[in-house]
């Protein structure tokens, strides 16, 4: 890893877990290929109910002990559960996939697909992306940058029962990196939990084989504190309703500190002197100093800087043997890592929106 680590680890957070997994595009890899269309996870071989399994037993019902629901419901819902391998297989970064490549990592984020879709989407959206804009100051680019690289716009939701994706990551989280079975197991009480206020059937919602779920991958303990009914029907589905998912995500960005009218980066040109660079570089992501700090150690803010009295991030996005790109992170870079804590995925977020926009502005449809 970096010294000036990516992957910073995070609590709650919509997509988390998938980055821990280093697999999503929020990663330094691609997205692994789709599953063959009729062929579900928990038909594949090696497939394991977790029925009668004692520390599954115990968690039910400690789980239901701790929030006052049926124990009996819990226990029969775990039963049900079913160990996935693939789940397995997939949460473990690939050998030999840890280089860091921005150029590369971008040409996969933002293509022609990419961009029709979210021409689409926002076009159809339009009305509710400028009321969550209004209401919360996430410019629309910007939720549709989210929803663009999660999910291609609902076209690649994942195909795990959320239910199974968590129980077995809960339960049985594979060795080879660092153990993250407690955030799992918190995952899957926050899913028993809405499952259960919701009146919602625990075997039916699908997702990613981490357990995101939806438009924006929210995890669970995401759709309970975040998730909003924004169009007001009476219901919050983040599958199929884009009112919810645009305001649910803009939603989440301002509960992490998303500030109105504020770039969320700038063109810069490091310090040249390898200290002052080393010095403004240690914080990673984290806007840490003044802009009279940066121009004092020698950073070079571009010309679309026009006066900024926050703090910056110096964020450097390495391009394999090829020189790093940088930027100057304000604290709304910050607050899109906290939907997935990469400076890859925030830049990526960030210039896709911003070619859908200029594309719209030229009346491409």
């Amino acid at each position: 890893m970096h010294r000036r680590s990516l992957l910073r680890q995070l609590t709650l957070t919509p997509w988390s877990a998938t980055l821990l997994a280093a697999c999503a595009i929020g990663s330094a890899q691609a997205r692994p290929k789709r599953r063959r269309e009729g062929i579900l996870p928990e038909a594949e071989p090696g497939t394991v109910a977790y029925r009668g399994r004692a520390d599954v037993v115990e968690f039910a019902t400690e789980a239901a002990q701790r929030h006052d629901f049926d124990s009996a419901w819990a226990r029969h819902t775990l039963a049900q559960a079913r160990r996935i391998p693939s789940v397995e297989r997939l949460i473990v970064p690939v050998p030999g996939s840890t280089e860091k490549n921005w150029a590369a990592y971008r040409a996969r984020a933002i293509d022609s697909v990419r961009i029709r879709a979210g021409l689409a989407f926002w076009n159809a959206n339009k009305g509710w992306l400028r009321k969550a804009d209004q209401r919360w100051g996430v410019p629309p680019e910007i939720v549709v940058g989210i929803i663009g690289i999660e999910t291609l716009y609902g076209r690649d939701m994942g195909n795990y029962r959320t239910l199974d994706a968590l129980a077995t990551l809960s339960f049985d989280f594979p060795g080879g990196r660092s153990d993250r079975s407690a955030f799992f197991r918190g995952e899957l009480e926050s899913y028993l939990l809405w499952c259960h206020g919701a009146a919602t059937n625990p075997l039916l919602p699908r997702g990613s084989f981490a357990g995101a779920m939806g438009m924006g991958q929210f995890m669970p303990s995401s759709v309970s504190k975040y998730a909003l009914d924004f169009d007001a029907n009476g219901s919050i589905d983040l599958n199929r309703s884009a009112p919810d998912v645009i305001g649910s995500v803009a939603h989440y960005l301002a509960a992490f500190g998303w500030e109105r009218g504020v770039a969320p980066r700038y063109a810069v040109k490091p310090p040249a002197e390898t200290m002052n660079r080393e010095l403004l570089l240690a914080p990673d992501i984290v806007p840490s100093f003044s802009t009279e700090e940066f121009i004092e150690r020698g950073a070079l803010l571009g010309a679309d800087f026009t006066g900024f009295d926050g703090k910056l991030a110096l964020v450097e996005l390495l391009n394999g043997d090829a020189a790093p790109s940088y930027v100057a992170g304000t604290g709304n870079f910050y607050a899109i890592t906290r939907y997935n804590a990469s400076s890859y995925y925030a830049l990526a977020v960030i210039e896709l929106g911003e070619t859908i926009a200029r594309e719209r502005a030229r009346g491409v449809s």
